[in-house]
């Protein structure tokens, strides 16, 4: 499971283009520091790589398996 904490999101784009599966994407709202944040478009498909946490300089994402983020 990817859990995304949008209000420490800067919207570097880091995770977008480096997850292996290209299962996430800029999204359409916008977080407090009025930046769109990233969101999974089938989470069905990730296979909890974590290179989009590894990835975040902001420490705005974390990959857990079994679905408990």
């Amino acid at each position: 499971m990817v859990a995304i904490n949008a209000n420490l999101c800067k919207n570097c784009g880091y995770c977008i283009k480096f997850c292996p599966k290209n299962i996430l994407k800029t999204g359409t709202v916008r977080n407090r520091m009025g930046q769109f944040y990233p969101v999974m478009t089938d989470e069905s498909l990730c296979i909890t790589c974590a290179i989009c946490a590894t990835m975040c300089p902001e420490g705005a994402i974390e990959v857990t398996e079994g679905g408990k983020a």
